[in-house]
């Protein structure tokens, strides 16, 4: 295990609308509001998009993830963090189970989805910090502090 701390900063409460896309339009208000690293919690309706459920085989390098398509209007319920690549641009990683019909589904919404009518979204800014994203062979981005 590897770690460092901070402190809270600002907390943002924010109301994504209909059409907004995941994870640009938390990264841009993250990128307009000097927002390097954070957390952030969002609960609401996607309609369509992609998500990531899995890797098609856990041992190969570069990682080959399995998408799965959303079809229909989605409840979400999501987590995720905030933190910089390597161009010191806010990165959103956020993991999300979403229900339709009795059914749920959860996984990583890197490939976007659709805000359905709302989204509500806390934003808690992490300061005096220097975690940051680093590419890895394994084709994904790994948190370092």
């Amino acid at each position: 295990m590897k770690y460092s701390e901070g402190k809270i900063g600002r907390v943002f409460v924010i109301r994504l609308e209909d059409g907004d896309t995941m994870p640009e339009a938390i990264e841009s208000f993250a990128l307009e509001n000097n927002v390097r690293r954070g957390m952030c919690i969002l609960i609401g309706g996607i309609e369509g998009g992609k998500i990531v459920v899995g890797p098609e085989n856990s041992q190969s390098i570069p990682v080959v993830p399995i998408i799965f398509g959303l079809k229909g209007v989605h409840e979400i319920c999501a987590v995720g963090t905030i933190f910089p690549d390597g161009d010191a641009r806010p990165r959103l990683h956020m993991h999300a189970a979403l229900g339709r019909e009795g059914k749920t589904i959860s996984g990583c919404i890197r490939l976007g989805v659709e805000i359905w009518k709302l989204g509500e979204v806390i934003l808690l800014e992490i300061i005096d910090n220097n975690a940051h994203r680093e590419d890895t062979a394994a084709g994904f981005q790994m948190l370092e502090s």
